[in-house]
């Protein structure tokens, strides 16, 4: 994959990022990577996933923007692609990272899962 494919896996705002480093730091671990998944579950059939990660594989995507670095594994790669990762300080249960996925036909509705056409 060339570098302009792999920044298209994901994006990420520069409040997300801002958000990111602060949280690794207080994790102590400013140099770890923010890792994104999809699992099969959930109320609309996919899943986020979501772990600070300090170990990067060979078959794994990072994007970095801002000072922050997103880790994205191949085979979650296809149903993500293209999405933005933001944070929202103000959502119903609580301030957190949201992924904005081109991808999804359907969520539901708290956002953490989602249908692929």
């Amino acid at each position: 994959m060339t570098e302009v494919e792999i920044k298209q896996i994901v994006q990420i705002t520069e409040s997300a990022a801002t958000e990111l480093k602060r949280y690794l730091e207080r994790q102590g671990k400013p140099n770890a990577a923010l890792r994104i998944f999809i699992t099969a579950g959930g109320c609309a059939g996919l899943s986020y996933g979501m772990v600070v990660d300090e170990k990067i594989t060979e078959d794994d995507f990072v994007v970095e923007q801002y000072g922050a670095r997103i880790v994205v594994d191949r085979s979650s790669a296809p149903f993500i692609a293209g999405s933005l990762i933001d944070y929202k300080a103000d959502k119903l249960m609580g301030g957190g990272f949201v992924i904005n996925n081109p991808n999804a036909v359907t969520t539901c509705g708290c956002g953490e899962s989602f249908r692929t056409s």
